[in-house]
């Protein structure tokens, strides 16, 4: 079966829209017919190389689709479910029998690699074969192969082009204020960076009640967007004096945090803007080897805690389908962060990402 497919074949180079040929689905696997999928930076971060994501292959990682085509011994979903793709995982391993499948020990080969367990990959073209399996998935193609085990399957009367950021990007930061920090009603919360998974966590902290809750970015328009989504208040980083203004605006410092920036600067006013036994959740990716210096007594004699958090701490089988029910419900309207692009305007999307002009992209297949 043939299927269109954005092809990265170069660190930073354009994504190339190619046909290319899908293996049917084999014991375990699904295909999806892939109906829209968001743009994540971490998507760059394996085009470029940051990490060893072997090439060409195709990327794409918060995938939402319709059920095309089960392999033998799939139970979970059938033929004609919406699903929702997400991270890939072992499902054997001791965080992933402890329900912690974010911080499953084959994280990486299972989500980076591009390849399957037994090191094939279900895509090709001609005799080339291209690296797939990107987070169980390689959504940027109007078709994918995915695990029983990161689809999940959604309420059909939820918008399903809407619905992959929930894979990743907005459960990240939503799932860092439920599930990580289990933020309670009235406490307060400081979010640095205002990009999708910042403003998801604003999102996330309005819908349980805490406050204060402060945005700190650089972007006047993203920190408007932040008010207007419940935070209460939100402060420039390029002006300084950040932590002082916390501080000032909670009284002793603030309960909880949040880095989404992964630049060591921020991630340590993060830390310095909490006050007694407050708690830093670091969400960004940072390069491999970045060392984070900290006020080594600041932390110990103020019981703070740091800590890192991958995918929300969510179990996508339970958070995906709470966070759709909020959103039915109004209290979550994570679809003021997207904009929609059609697959052929991919490296449109990508650059207004990079950019910084679009939170959210979202590429529809059709």
């Amino acid at each position: 079966m043939q299927v269109t497919a954005a092809v990265t074949r170069s660190p930073s180079g354009p994504f190339s829209l190619e046909a290319l040929d899908i293996e049917p689905p084999r014991a375990g696997e699904i295909l999806v017919r892939v109906v829209a999928t968001g743009v994540c930076h971490t998507d760059m971060v394996m085009r470029d190389q940051h990490l060893p994501t072997p090439q060409p292959v195709v990327l794409g990682h918060e995938g939402a689709g319709v059920v095309e085509q089960v392999g033998p011994g799939v139970t979970k979903v059938a033929v004609g479910d919406h699903v929702v793709m997400t991270f890939n995982s072992c499902g054997r391993c001791p965080s992933c029998s402890d329900h912690a499948p974010t911080y499953c020990h084959e994280f990486f080969p299972r989500n980076f690699m591009g390849a399957r367990e037994d090191g094939s990959s279900g895509l090709s073209k001609g005799s080339e074969v291209i690296h797939a399996n990107i987070f169980g998935q390689s959504s940027f193609a109007t078709y994918a192969l995915c695990h029983e085990r990161n689809a999940v399957k959604v309420d059909k009367t939820a918008p399903l082009e809407r619905l992959g950021p929930l894979g990743c990007g907005v459960m990240t930061g939503a799932g860092a204020v439920m599930n990580a920090l289990k933020v309670p009603a009235g406490r307060s919360l400081v979010v640095f960076g205002a990009g999708a998974v910042g403003l998801s966590a604003v999102l996330a902290a309005k819908a349980i009640g805490a406050g204060p809750i402060i945005a700190i970015d650089i972007n006047p328009e993203r920190l408007a967007l932040a008010l207007e989504l419940g935070a209460d208040h939100a402060l420039n980083g390029a002006e300084g004096g950040v932590v002082e203004k916390i501080q000032a605006i909670t009284g002793t410092g603030a309960h909880f945090s949040i880095d989404t920036t992964a630049n060591l600067k921020v991630m340590r006013q993060a830390v310095d803007c909490l006050g007694a036994r407050g708690v830093c959740g670091l969400v960004g990716a940072s390069k491999m080897g970045d060392e984070l210096p900290l006020d080594a007594v600041s932390v110990m004699s103020g019981g703070k805690v740091v800590r890192g958090v991958v995918e929300g701490d969510a179990d996508p089988d339970v958070f995906i389908p709470e966070l759709i029910a909020l959103h039915l419900a109004g209290r979550f309207p994570f679809d003021r962060l997207i904009q929609f692009y059609p697959l052929a305007e991919i490296n449109q999307a990508v650059s207004d990402a990079e950019t910084g002009r679009v939170i959210k992209p979202v590429v529809r297949m059709s």
